[in-house]
């Protein structure tokens, strides 16, 4: 299967420090993947770079084979809807509809309407006057009804309430089915958006930690607890990514999959096994004692400070291809 989007060694340089380094990624098409790390992991400039609203120091990008930068016909397949949306000051919601419909050539203007009623969305208020969760639901629409082959939402629920969050899921989701399209998205709910996510890519200080099928990340570690002691002796040679005490007690979270006699063992030392939801090992590899390149900080902070991923701006005056303003 040809990929929607290819990196090759892709690195963005800001000021001398890596925002993202050497990033090497197939993302197939018509899949939802989750796009997770911390903040300052490289994950909207990874989005700003696919999206051609900004230049690799090094490496290429290619959108269904092709290099985006320039190219009015890629460019226009593509949604990125940042957590900073810009809009010109005198935009209203018909405003910001309007120059969606121009920017996007499968834009839905009944699915726009139908999605703005449902957030209640203010028709006649400035954007500008807008709270943090009605741009957030304006974003969200805008990027349903772009109906854009390879859509980007980056933190797209911030300042929605656990209702409104819910409504978005199903949305995306009721329109995937519809019309199904590549949906990258940028996310910190790890656990609410569990069930939307077929891959997720994790990021660390730029760099790729892993690359995956949420089923087969959630079967390569494990979760035991029992007497420290005990979990000590059943990690010893393992490659161990989160590991917590408290008194004689200890968990870990353990890299790898369990035999027969894995499990046997783990039962005769009193040993509880458990599952690893993606949030916990989405921490895991967070956070995870560093055995290689690419590994995070440890918990008590050692390690390199990430560097800083800048704040990116959409256009605010004409809209474009590349950005719902």
């Amino acid at each position: 299967m040809t990929a929607a989007i290819e990196t090759r060694g892709l690195t963005r340089r800001y000021r001398g420090a890596a925002a993202l380094e050497d990033v090497t990624l197939d993302i197939q098409p018509n899949v939802i993947t989750g796009l997770l790390g911390r903040n300052g992991a490289g994950k909207t400039t990874l989005m700003s770079l696919i999206t051609a609203q900004d230049r690799p120091s090094s490496g290429s990008v290619r959108v269904n084979g092709r290099d985006p930068f320039e190219r009015a016909g890629v460019i226009e397949q593509m949604c990125f809807i940042r957590d900073n949306q810009r809009y010109p000051d005198d935009y209203r919601l018909r405003h910001a509809m309007r120059a969606a419909a121009i920017c996007f050539p499968n834009w839905s203007s009944e699915t726009a309407e139908r999605l703005a009623e449902l957030f209640r969305i203010p028709a006649k208020t400035e954007v500008k006057k807008f709270s943090r969760g009605q741009l957030s639901a304006l974003g969200i629409v805008l990027g349903l009804a772009s109906r854009a082959p390879i859509t980007f939402f980056d933190e797209p629920y911030l300042g929605l309430d656990a209702t409104a969050r819910t409504v978005f899921y199903d949305e995306l989701l009721r329109d995937y089915a519809e019309q199904p399209r590549t949906v990258i998205l940028s996310t910190h709910l790890i656990d609410e958006m569990d069930r939307l996510l077929e891959r997720v890519v994790i990021l660390e200080r730029g760099r790729v930690v892993t690359h995956a099928e949420v089923e087969d990340l959630r079967g390569a570690a494990f979760q035991l607890a029992g007497r420290a002691t005990a979990v000590e002796d059943f990690v010893r040679g393992r490659e161990v990514l989160t590991r917590r005490s408290i008194g004689g007690l200890a968990t870990a979270v353990v890299a790898g999959r369990l035999g027969e006699e894995d499990r046997a063992s783990a039962a005769a030392q009193g040993l509880e096994l458990s599952h690893v939801s993606l949030q916990e090992l989405v921490a895991a590899y967070g956070l995870g004692e560093p055995s290689g390149a690419g590994k995070a900080a440890t918990p008590n902070g050692e390690g390199p400070a990430a560097a800083a991923e800048p704040e990116a701006t959409a256009p605010a005056s004409a809209p474009t291809a590349r950005s719902a303003s």
